[in-house]
């Protein structure tokens, strides 16, 4: 067993989280998480109203009698997100965790911390987890590089930016980003992390719900096959390498253009239609991070969770048994 604060704070038996993901994080596969001893998040986006997110909380309850938490991305959207509604379900509903993202949390902290709700922010620096922790969150989870989605826009690996964090914060740090495999782990632990957040392995699992030729185009590609688009509009996102990706970096080496000018492509609803709904990995946006060289198979969760576990613990009993000491080292 391999116990942290992570472990202590949220009443799991691994370290292992599934962070909020779009078009992945729904009741069945966030159970499933859960169950197998790790910390999984239902996407509060996927629930049109507070009244959905419920529903959704009520058929993840049915599945697991385990901690997991909801996601809140908190973004800029030309359509109204009802957050305070989702807040007040998350609260009346009796979720302990949250995972927020994007712009800091602080109007929807004093409310979940009357109600007992320890809050995870993800970040992408160290000057943004140092605020996020003075404002109050629990947890920091910070995004390396490496990292499907937005990996922001300093362009610093999480071999650097992880422990730079951790000596910044006096919270616990969750490592995410480019983690895989139980080798994954043990670094990140070795780094001063509690715990790691893995998103692209998660999607390479059975119980996720996205098209099969997703999840085997994940297996067949190496830790090359995803591409930066948005870098000159100054929201990175790093996605599947495919047609569709490959023309917006075209298009976007000119720096005149603009959002308008790849809209069509970069659409979500074209990815979740074309790409996880019908299976076609070249006609659409789809997130992906660098982890997808590290997978090789799609198991089940418990699997997964189980072999990770067992690697981690071998690593480590293999790294002890390499390390000396000699008495005069320690004089």
């Amino acid at each position: 067993m391999i116990n942290t604060r992570i472990t202590e704070m949220f009443g799991v038996e691994t370290p292992l989280i599934m962070g909020g993901m779009t078009g992945v994080g729904y009741a069945p596969l966030v159970a499933a998480v859960a169950n197998a001893g790790a910390l999984g998040f239902i996407t509060a986006h996927h629930s049109p109203t507070a009244e959905a997110l419920w529903d959704e909380i009520k058929r993840c309850k049915e599945l697991t009698d385990k901690p997991f938490g909801i996601n809140l991305t908190l973004l800029p959207s030309l359509n109204p997100i009802p957050y305070d509604e989702y807040r007040h379900a998350i609260i009346e509903s009796g979720i302990k965790i949250v995972e927020t993202a994007g712009r800091n949390p602080t109007d929807h902290l004093p409310a979940f911390k009357e109600a007992g709700v320890k809050v995870i922010h993800k970040c992408t620096s160290v000057r943004h987890a140092v605020t996020a922790a003075k404002h109050g969150v629990d947890v920091i989870s910070i995004d390396g590089f490496e990292c499907a989605g937005h990996p922001g826009e300093d362009d610093v690996g999480l071999v650097v930016l992880l422990p730079a964090t951790v000596d910044a914060v006096d919270i616990p740090v969750i490592a995410s980003g480019g983690m895989a495999d139980g080798r994954s782990l043990v670094a990140a632990l070795a780094l001063g992390a509690e715990g790691v957040n893995m998103g692209t392995r998660f999607m390479a699992t059975q119980e996720c719900a996205i098209h099969e030729n997703v999840k085997k185009k994940i297996v067949e590609n190496t830790e090359r096959d995803t591409l930066l688009t948005n870098r000159t509009l100054r929201n990175t996102s790093r996605v599947a390498r495919n047609a569709v990706s490959e023309e917006v970096v075209r298009i976007q080496q000119d720096p005149t253009k603009t959002i308008e000018d790849v809209r069509h492509l970069v659409a979500g609803v074209r990815g979740r239609t074309n790409v996880m709904g019908k299976g076609d990995t070249d006609d659409g946006i789809w997130t992906v991070g660098q982890s997808q060289g590290l997978i090789h198979d799609i198991p089940t969760v418990a699997e997964l969770v189980r072999n990770i576990m067992r690697q981690a613990e071998s690593c480590l009993f293999r790294g002890a048994r390499r390390v000396t000491v000699s008495e005069s080292e320690i004089a």
